[in-house]
């Protein structure tokens, strides 16, 4: 099995439980003590934060892709960077390395089409939510894919200013359940829970149409790379 690399802390509520599903289904698959092998850069998330803020993607794609480098120089067979909006570097990521990077919309899209699914809502950070990055990757593996049309401000300061600090609060479920069902009203089939805290939240349990989580889909999928070839 190949060691994964995991770029985490974005933030490290959501990091704890890529670890914890990591090392589930390395046990599910291979028994007995087995756990991963994984190597978990953890970033400081409040420069990450100010460069987000500021618009500075640049700075953190060479900083995201400078780690990635390191992961594959310690031994890294496979690397995966554990938040979705950090994605929007993954191109200086991938062009950083020799391994494969296993890009969070890719297992989350295949999910969605082995079960019929045509149209889903996008949940996030406004910034997953807003620009085109992370919609255009799912685009390109044929979903239609809706936003929230009002509510965009609240919901990505619920997981900035209590998810990430691990806050759950049931107003704030109440708020994403709403958006949820506002998505819904207008064909969406399914949601994604495109950012890494929001399985915190919310789950099939709670919400009016099947949920996708991506930190659950993304670490699975990490687990089946490792073990490949």
């Amino acid at each position: 099995m190949k060691t994964i690399g995991l770029i985490g802390g974005m933030s490290w509520e959501s990091t704890a439980h890529y670890y914890a599903i990591l090392n589930r289904e390395t046990s599910k698959a291979l028994g007995g003590l087995n756990s991963a092998p994984v190597i978990v850069h953890s970033v400081d998330f409040a420069p990450i934060e100010s460069m987000q803020k500021t618009g500075d993607w640049a700075g953190a794609g060479r900083l995201l892709a400078g780690i990635a480098r390191s992961l594959e120089q310690q031994g890294c067979g496979v690397i995966g960077l554990a938040t979705n909006t950090m994605h929007i570097c993954a191109p200086e990521i991938v062009a950083a390395i020799t391994v494969p990077f296993l890009h969070i919309a890719t297992p989350t899209a295949d999910a969605l089409i082995a079960d019929g699914i045509g149209r889903v809502g996008l949940l996030g950070t406004r910034f997953t939510m807003e620009k085109r990055f992370y919609i255009e990757t799912l685009e390109a593996h044929g979903l239609e894919v809706l936003v929230p049309d009002i509510g965009i401000t609240n919901l990505n300061g619920i997981i900035y200013e209590e998810l990430c600090l691990g806050v759950v609060r049931d107003e704030s479920r109440r708020t994403y359940v709403d958006a949820i069902a506002r998505l819904a009203a207008r064909g969406a089939e399914a949601v994604i829970l495109g950012c890494t805290e929001i399985g915190m939240l919310i789950d099939d349990a709670v919400s009016p149409v099947p949920t996708y989580d991506t930190t659950d889909l993304h670490a699975k999928a990490l687990v089946a790379a490792a073990l490949a070839g």
